[in-house]
């Protein structure tokens, strides 16, 4: 796993056009810097190979629910693993509150950003760049005690790594937090996971649009 490094990427790439958003989470304050348009980082190589797209680079409405449920939660000593980290809003939220957050997205990007956003932000945490398809230093370090996940279920390659990978990541005293808006493919996930996995939910309905919060336990078979 890499470890937090001191310093901000140098103009380059995703960097050479930034904005700084403020985002108030529960009380508390935080500024995030991100591309100023996401769209710009658009790659036809990046794509035609594995079918990327910068996400990443933008704060989704469950990213921001997620992050509302971190802030008013004790998670205090709790080793948090975030999925698809984005911009790490939700990671930064857990370490702050006491966690030991392990922050990871397949773009490094997205790692870069969420590092030097938890350094302005006043907190460290561990980034790793790990695909869900090819997740070994994620399953190396489980059991986790709580799993993040904001808007992961967009596309239907996601539903079926997800589906794999979630139980190798908690025990059974561990939750998996996933915050979705009603993605046309989260109907497919609750469908796969319904035997395997306990849902205690509500509707976050705080932000832009409405999000779907979900924690997720093993289910007890008996």
């Amino acid at each position: 796993m890499a470890s937090p490094e001191a310093g901000t990427p140098a103009p380059a790439g995703a960097w050479r056009d930034t904005v700084e958003e403020h985002v108030e989470v529960g009380g508390r304050d935080l500024v995030l810097v991100r591309p100023r348009d996401s769209m710009a980082l658009l790659d036809d190589d990046r794509f035609d190979r594995d079918e990327f797209l910068p996400f990443w680079a933008e704060l989704w409405p469950s990213g921001a629910a997620l992050a509302r449920l971190v802030t008013g939660s004790d998670l205090a000593g709790k080793r948090v693993l975030e999925l698809g980290c984005g911009l790490g809003l939700p990671s930064i939220l857990a370490a702050l509150g006491g966690a030991r957050a392990t922050a990871t997205d397949w773009s490094q990007d997205a790692v870069d950003f969420t590092r030097a956003n938890a350094q302005r932000n006043g907190v460290r945490l561990t980034t790793v760049v790990a695909s869900w398809a090819e997740p070994g230093p994620l399953v190396d370090a489980a059991p986790w005690d709580v799993v993040l996940a904001a808007d992961v279920l967009y596309e239907p390659r996601n539903v079926e790594l997800l589906v794999g990978l979630l139980p190798r990541l908690v025990d059974g005293d561990g939750q998996v937090w996933l915050a979705d808006p009603g993605r046309r493919h989260a109907m497919t996930f609750w469908d796969e996971i319904a035997t395997t996995w306990t849902r205690d939910g509500y509707l976050d309905e705080d932000g832009a649009v409405p999000v779907m919060v979900e924690r997720l336990s093993k289910a007890t078979l008996g």
